[in-house]
């Protein structure tokens, strides 16, 4: 009894490591497929999710397989990032085994990118300040109007327009000075303005944006797409 304990902790000892060193086999090389395909200045970190690993594997598809990639990556500002997330990802075991990963076709990518707001911040210059403040943001800015200069407090939405975040000023104070309403109602359209969405990989398009603690968030998805050819 006790030999056979031994081999069957044995046994499935050996399949789980079995396992996990063909998923880190696996995810290497997507990673250095998805680099090159996605023109991308590095492998991105990797993540093939569920276990076993080897079911997966034997038939080809993974349901779910989880890329972070970093501002270096994508080639885009410091403060940017992203989190993908490919469903059914189809690649062969015959092609994992022989190293000639070419095409990985994926039913459906979805996740999110995180433009920091310093990032945007820096799109009005100067002082200018954004954080997220419920469901929009608020900015502070110090503008010269009329040879005045004016710091302003203001509260704004941030929506998508194609692939574009627009932040629209609908509230605007001077921080307690007495300057009339129609100079901070015009300094305060100074503080508008659009960001274009920098071309993604994958054929990735932004569907949605949401102010969040570090930035705001960029929903992205496609389908049907393949990273490779």
């Amino acid at each position: 009894m006790k030999v056979l304990l031994f081999l069957l902790v044995l046994t499935v000892g050996l399949v789980v490591a079995a396992d996990r060193v063909a998923e880190n086999i696996t995810e290497d090389q997507v990673a250095t497929r998805i680099a090159e395909r996605g023109e991308l200045a590095g492998p991105p970190e990797v993540e093939i999710t569920g276990f076993p690993f080897l079911t997966q594997a034997l038939g080809g598809r993974y349901e779910d397989v989880r890329i972070s990639l970093t501002a270096e990556q994508l080639g885009q500002p410091a403060g940017t990032v992203a989190h993908v997330s490919l469903r059914g990802v189809h690649v062969p075991l015959s092609d994992v085994l022989s190293g000639s990963v070419e095409e990985i076709p994926v039913e459906r990518v979805e996740g999110t990118a995180t433009l920091s707001y310093e990032l945007l911040a820096a799109q009005l210059g100067g002082d200018t300040t954004l954080a997220a403040e419920g469901d929009g943001l608020r900015l502070t800015r110090t503008v010269e109007l009329l040879g005045v200069e004016v710091p302003l407090t203001a509260a704004g939405t941030v929506e998508l327009d194609g692939q574009e975040v627009v932040v629209d000023v609908d509230q605007a104070a001077a921080a307690g000075l007495g300057v009339p309403d129609f100079v901070v109602d015009r300094a305060a359209d100074l503080l508008d303005f659009r960001y274009p969405v920098p071309a993604l990989p994958f054929g990735l398009q932004v569907t949605g944006v949401q102010p969040e603690r570090e930035g705001v968030q960029v929903s992205v998805q496609a389908t049907d797409t393949v990273l490779g050819g």
